[in-house]
């Protein structure tokens, strides 16, 4: 299993990569708006439509877990 999580940064070169990596069967991850200081690279993985989740940073890695470990 391969997955990427998007927190933070300014451009879309990270947010290209995520729209392969999702396309390719890899499970990603963007920060949402809230919890963001800056909202750019996030905000592209997700117009791009490469985000397959939208999670705060509290949320990340124990949603990361229960996928690798389940419930």
């Amino acid at each position: 299993m391969s997955f990427v999580s998007q927190t933070a940064g300014m451009g879309r070169d990270g947010a290209e990569g995520m729209r392969v990596i999702a396309q390719l069967g890899g499970l990603t991850i963007a920060q949402d708006e809230t919890s963001s200081v800056v909202f750019g690279m996030p905000k592209e993985a997700i117009a791009l439509g490469a985000a397959q989740h939208i999670l705060p940073t509290h949320e990340i890695a124990p949603f990361l877990l229960m996928k690798i470990f389940g419930n």
